[in-house]
C-alpha cells in the first residue's frame, strides 16, 4: 500500500502484558498474530523485554503490539506517519516546537522509526520504509480507519502538525480535548457495528469511555482494552 508523505500508515500499541493484549485484540477483530520481531529488527529484541509483535487481517498487516517502551510512551496506541526521510522530517519537528524522544533510528531492512511530541506533549510516531512500508489494508472492520488528535489548543497544534506533515495533515482529524485529561491520538479502528463491538470489548475485560455516537463522518465508539490502552471503534 502506498501513503503519502505525512499520512498515517502505522499503528502500535505498548502494554505491559502483550500475551493478554494478543488474546483481547485477536477475540475482538479477528487479529492473528506472527513470532515477534527477530534480531534483524535489534531496536526491538534490544529495547524490549519481550518481542515486537506484528497483527494481521486476513494475513495483511494492519498494527503490532510491543512491551511497554520503559517509560519513553505511555501504555496505549501510536501513530506513525510517513516520512520520505526521517532525518529531515525529525528537524522540522524541532523547528516547529516539537521535541524528539527517539533520533531516527535504523531497524534494520524494515526501516526508520522516530517518536516525537508535539508542543502539547502529544507523543506520535515517524516511519521512513523499508521492506515494511506500513498498512498492508486499511478501512476494513477490524483495520485502521483514520487518526484523530484530541489537543487541547486545537490553533496552536494544527500549524505545527501542517509544518511536519504537510499535505498528510489532511488526513488527521484534530478534536478538542477537556483539560483534565492528557492531549493524545486515538486511533480509529473500522467496524460494522459499534455497540456490537463495545458489548465484545466489555466482555474481554476492556470498557466504554464513551458510548456510541454520531458524527458526521460515522458512528463512533471510545473504549479501553483489558489494560487500559484507549482506541476508538468507527462504523460507517
Amino acid at each position: 500500500m502506498e501513503f503519502a508523505e505525512g499520512a498515517p500508515c502505522w499503528a502500535d500499541a505498548a502494554l505491559p502484558d502483550v500475551e493478554a493484549g494478543k488474546r483481547f485484540y485477536g477475540d475482538l477483530f479477528g487479529w492473528t498474530f506472527d513470532e515477534g520481531a527477530g534480531a534483524e529488527y535489534g531496536y526491538y529484541t534490544q529495547a524490549y523485554t519481550q518481542a515486537y509483535t506484528q497483527a494481521y487481517s486476513d494475513g495483511r498487516t494492519v498494527a503490532a503490539l510491543a512491551p511497554d517502551r520503559d517509560g519513553r510512551t505511555p501504555t496505549g496506541w501510536t501513530v506513525h506517519f510517513k516520512a520520505r526521510d526521517a532525518e529531515t522530517v525529525a528537524s522540522a519537528v524541532q523547528d516547529s516546537g516539537g521535541r524528539l524522544l527517539v533520533e531516527p533510528l535504523s531497524i534494520g531492512a524494515f526501516g526508520t522509526m522516530t517518536l516525537a511530541a508535539d508542543p502539547e506533549g502529544t507523543v506520535f510516531g515517524l516511519w521512513q520504509a523499508g521492506t515494511h512500508s506500513g498498512f498492508e489494508t486499511r478501512g476494513e472492520p477490524g483495520t485502521f480507519r483514520r487518526a484523530e488528535l484530541r489537543a487541547h489548543d486545537m490553533t496552536a497544534v494544527a500549524p505545527f502538525y501542517a509544518s511536519v506533515l504537510g499535505h498528510g495533515a489532511a488526513d488527521l482529524l484534530i478534536s478538542g480535548a477537556t483539560w483534565d485529561v492528557p492531549a493524545r491520538f486515538l486511533v480509529h479502528f473500522a467496524v460494522t457495528d459499534c455497540e456490537a463491538t463495545a458489548e465484545a470489548a466489555t466482555r474481554l475485560g476492556g470498557r466504554v469511555k464513551e458510548e456510541p455516537f454520531d458524527t458526521p463522518y460515522g458512528r463512533v465508539a471510545v473504549l479501553t482494552d483489558n489494560q487500559g490502552a484507549a482506541f476508538a471503534v468507527h462504523q460507517g
